[in-house]
């Protein structure tokens, strides 16, 4: 594509298609998921959200604290792999062997959890490590990634856990986010590789697809599980201090 092409429409078609990607997929996989998360919530539990190396840790801010967002959602905001802390430290750390495990001890995930990984690709170290480490110790596991990506990126590649194990083969359930090899959308001419990346929309697009059928299967349940609202809004922060004192000491990084 040149400067005269549309290329605001041309990427907003690309997200479209990659939206109606993820939507064909079975929805009893998302549904399955759903009432999981909904029966665990009913038990006034918490669901633990990690989202390790790079751009993927805002996977696991898009759904915690959020308007809109169920309360009972606790991020691991782990310091390792944020780019705020350097972007070739983040990577560099994604690929160190026994990290992810760390992060899951300093946590104390422990057997009943619920951990939800939120990778695009899904064959760090650090989002199969923890994986691994959070089912040796009785946690389920569900893997939001991109099959497809995974599947494409060839063994031995240098971002690979030593393992060569994808994520979505290591994890309890997975949510396919259809992500393409390489992530970026749009050929602009002249420049190369492409750009445009797509990762961060399908996987908000999925995850909070989860949150909201988890509710709705909560409704059904006759459980009103609290929801933020925004600070910003009128009222918001009156909703939201009703239920500050029940997760306060609970939600590590409330």
């Amino acid at each position: 594509m040149n400067a005269n092409s549309d290329i605001m429409s041309a990427y907003m078609d690309k997200i479209i298609e990659l939206f109606t990607e993820i939507k064909s997929e079975p929805p009893e996989r998302l549904q399955s998921v759903a009432k999981l998360l909904a029966g665990h919530i009913a038990e006034d539990k918490l669901i633990y959200l990690y989202g390790p190396g790079g751009h993927s840790n805002m996977n696991a801010t898009e759904v915690f604290f959020r308007a809109g967002g169920l309360m009972h959602i606790s991020a691991i905001l782990d310091e390792g792999t944020m780019i705020s802390n350097g972007a070739l430290r983040s990577m560099a750390i994604e690929r160190t062997p026994g990290y992810g495990k760390i992060v899951i001890a300093d946590n104390n995930l422990k057997e009943g959890d619920i951990l939800i990984i939120a990778n695009a690709y899904g064959i760090n170290t650090a989002c199969i490590d923890a994986a691994q480490e959070a089912k040796a110790r009785g946690v389920t596991t569900i893997a939001v990634t991109s099959v497809g990506h995974a599947q494409a990126t060839p063994s031995g590649h240098i971002a690979r856990h030593p393992s060569q194990l994808n994520l979505y083969e290591v994890c309890d359930y997975y949510l396919d986010s259809k992500v393409k090899p390489g992530d970026a959308a749009l050929e602009i001419d002249g420049i190369e590789p492409k750009m445009g990346s797509t990762s961060t929309f399908a996987n908000a697009f999925l995850l909070n697809s989860l949150m909201m059928t988890t509710a709705a299967y909560l409704g059904e349940m006759g459980v009103q599980a609290p929801v933020w609202r925004s600070g910003n809004a009128p009222g918001g922060d009156e909703w939201n201090n009703q239920f500050i004192q029940r997760f306060k000491g609970r939600v590590r990084w409330l």
